[in-house]
């Protein structure tokens, strides 16, 4: 993987893939679709292959020993499931195979100011994950900052490994505010996912100089090889430094 520091100041075309999931959750997804995300994956060098539940150990067993992890959602996409279900939700995920679980917190708790059920809805997916890393969706559409700020914190508390801004099926998706206003809250305790809209070079270099370390992407292989963009390397044109 490129240093994330090289990577925004010299514009790797191929960088970009490792910090991103290769994410595919819509309804009607057959498996062959699901095997060619895993292709995907599997020859840009993505993070993961994220995917629904179901689908799990398939890609679990596709990308055996390729280095790319299996990732998966719960309590997607409206978080509204009760906690118990979550957790047994994500302990069927690992026991399929799944490195890493995308979950959705109770919105509306966080919305009423139930900090504390928010806190044991995260705690109970992360008691759930054993090695899995947990990353928290917390939908910023829905949120105001001093939400966020709430979130970023019941995160960290809980024991999380990312908080993540969206789940691409809210009003809006990541914006470089709200991964700025993440990044700045978690304050490099945990990291920073962004996903929603993610689906060209210029928005992954925005949202990675913003302070993310992962996108949630369903195009890695436009973003590695999109030649049109201005930070090209093909083209010779180099995104602004980093400093």
């Amino acid at each position: 993987m490129k240093n994330i520091q090289d990577l925004l100041k010299n514009g790797y075309d191929e960088g970009y893939a490792a910090y991103c999931d290769h994410t595919v959750l819509r309804a009607y997804t057959p498996s062959s679709v699901v095997k060619e995300f895993c292709e995907e994956a599997m020859k840009y060098g993505a993070a993961s292959v994220c995917v629904c539940p179901v689908h799990v150990k398939l890609v679990s067993d596709t990308l055996k020993g390729s280095g790319v992890k299996t990732a998966t959602v719960i309590g997607f996409p409206l978080g509204a499931n009760k906690t118990s279900v979550k957790a047994f939700e994500t302990a069927e995920a690992v026991a399929d195979g799944a490195d890493e679980v995308d979950m959705v917190i109770n919105i509306g708790a966080l919305r009423e100011g139930n900090a504390e059920l928010v806190y044991h809805d995260i705690k109970a997916v992360v008691d759930a994950s054993g090695d899995a890393a947990v990353k928290v969706i917390i939908e910023t559409c829905y949120l105001t900052d001093e939400e966020k700020e709430l979130a970023c914190a019941l995160c960290i508390k809980a024991g999380a490994a990312f908080v993540k801004t969206s789940t691409g099926m809210g009003t809006g998706g990541a914006t470089v505010h709200d991964v700025e206003l993440l990044a700045k809250a978690v304050d490099g305790k945990i990291a920073v996912k962004a996903s929603g809209g993610v689906d060209n070079r210029e928005t992954a270099y925005a949202m990675l100089h913003a302070g993310a370390s992962r996108l949630g992407v369903s195009k890695v292989p436009q973003i590695v090889n999109d030649d049109t963009s201005m930070y090209s390397a093909s083209k010779g044109n180099q995104p602004p430094k980093f400093d």
